[in-house]
């Protein structure tokens, strides 16, 4: 008789692109997002969890920059809706790949119950079926902030003025960012004073337009005409146009200048005569006026040409907070750390539901990479304080036990009693070790009967045993007897004295 064949373990690793957030990395990411919704309540954005998966068809066209329709999402069809001959098809169904698709479709599905316009923040994992790479995962969390139902640019304003004040709020300070803000009309007066139809044309041109933080001005004027060389010796094709054309493209990626004022006049000489390209640099007169007036000056807020951010996706004003401090690469070379949010005006969106253009604007905050700036700057620590530890020293003892943790966590203190087996004290404070916990209270048959407890300061003793001589360790005790009834004071006492330190 044949054996029948086992059935194979399954391997415990995440899937590709995907990762585990451990004890630490949700604390500080709950923390930052917890300080974040405090700014965003304080203007007076409403919280919204809308739901993580969505129907294909109202997510739409996914991702701006990918043109394949169902590309760059998890999706999947549904069952039938009955069984028989005239069954038809389920939907198609998606995890959200950003938090915006989704806000398009609650405000049309809600707009008679919502106020106009509509103020809301979202918080929350999205899922991008994309090629994963080093710092680049499948599923990620966004911080986004957008108001539905305003035309006025006082939106965009304080979209700029809000995400400033976030930044500072989570420990970014001032001098270490910068708000920068385009427009997407202005570019749209560029091309239309180059004659470039729509098409290809145009669409090479602005891939050529993101490129200019990586080659430079010389970069982009060989790439918009003959083409260049590339660092390892290709040869990159350009897209043909001749010096002429090219030359409104290079006067609005220069026209930043040292004031905002000067910059706006630069602009005004890019676009010349073209109509919207002088609506686009009016709106962005009128953004430095209402940040100016609020008090952000462009220390902190900007107008920047060199702003690109997919500009095909949005309708207006666009805007970038770039962190502005050096950090070293994994080669050990300096360079700034880079942008960690950035949003813009998107009118067409909820269009898509309603038929009818509703003015939309919007931030999106990569938690991911701003926690990351926060560690550079030693605003969060990689590892948290862990929980008291109150080993046990006589397993017929346990309420005792728990009655000193229920003490402890009474009094706001974070604790916990020993669960795993007690036989051997030394694997007691080895786990209390691993936990990173401050104290370990110590109670065995002799102190009950004394009415007192041992209360063991770990991180002293972790700092005597490192580097301490005989002598200072015999002068600094790491461990204390107290009366039972002092225990909440004195582990209290050790916490604060390491909180100081």
């Amino acid at each position: 008789m044949a054996k029948d064949k086992k059935t194979p373990r399954p391997r415990a690793e995440t899937p590709k692109g995907f990762r585990d957030y451990f004890g630490a990395d949700v604390t500080m990411r709950s923390e930052m997002l917890a300080t974040i919704a405090r700014v965003y309540h304080r203007y007076g954005f409403d919280a919204l969890e809308s739901s993580a998966v969505e129907t294909v068809e109202a997510l739409g066209k996914f991702l701006p920059d990918v043109d394949r329709p169902n590309a760059g999402v998890f999706a999947w069809q549904e069952d039938p809706d009955h069984e028989g001959e005239n069954a038809k098809p389920g939907d198609w169904l998606a995890l959200r790949y950003d938090l915006t698709a989704p806000l398009a479709r609650v405000y049309a599905q809600h707009r008679n119950d919502l106020p106009l316009p509509y103020r809301r923040y979202a918080m929350g994992p999205v899922w991008r079926n994309e090629k994963p790479g080093p710092g680049r995962f499948r599923q990620f969390y966004q911080c986004d902030a957008d108001t539905v139902g305003a035309a006025s640019v006082a939106a965009d304003a304080e979209i700029c003025a809000m995400l400033a004040d976030t930044l500072e709020e989570v420990g970014i300070p001032r001098g270490d960012y910068i708000v920068r803000i385009n427009n997407r009309k202005v570019l749209n007066g560029i091309l239309e004073v180059m004659g470039l139809p729509e098409g290809d044309a145009r669409e090479a041109v602005l891939r050529t337009i993101d490129k200019f933080d990586k080659v430079g001005e010389a970069g982009v004027r060989e790439l918009l005409t003959k083409g260049r060389l590339d660092a390892s010796g290709a040869f990159i094709d350009g897209v043909g146009l001749d010096a002429d054309q090219a030359e409104p493209v290079i006067a609005f990626l220069t026209s930043k200048a040292d004031t905002m004022a000067a910059t706006l006049d630069n602009l005004r000489a890019a676009v010349g005569a073209s109509a919207i390209g002088v609506q686009g640099v009016d709106e962005l007169a009128q953004i430095a006026d209402l940040v100016a007036a609020q008090g952000y000056g462009p220390d902190r807020i900007v107008i920047d040409p060199s702003v690109v951010r997919g500009l095909g996706y949005y309708t207006g004003p666009v805007f970038e907070a770039e962190l502005t401090f050096e950090i070293f690469d994994e080669k050990g070379r300096k360079r700034q750390f880079g942008s960690v949010a950035g949003g813009g005006r998107y009118d067409d969106l909820v269009k898509r539901f309603t038929g009818q253009e509703v003015p939309a604007t919007g931030v999106s905050i990569g938690v991911d990479r701003l926690l990351a700036a926060l560690r550079e700057k030693g605003r969060m620590q990689a590892r948290e304080q862990g929980p008291v530890v109150v080993t046990v020293m006589d397993r017929d003892r346990m309420a005792d036990y728990q009655a000193m943790a229920g003490e402890l966590r009474r009094a706001g203190i974070r604790a916990e009693v020993y669960l795993g087996n007690p036989k051997q004290f030394g694997n007691q404070l080895k786990y209390a070790d691993k936990r990173a916990s401050p104290v370990a209270i110590i109670e065995g048959g002799d102190e009950k009967a004394r009415g007192v407890v041992q209360i063991k300061d770990l991180i002293l003793g972790a700092k005597i045993a490192e580097n301490a001589t005989l002598e200072e360790w015999q002068s600094r005790p790491s461990q204390y007897e107290v009366p039972r009834d002092q225990m909440v004071a004195k582990v209290r006492d050790i916490i604060e004295s390491h909180a100081d330190a």
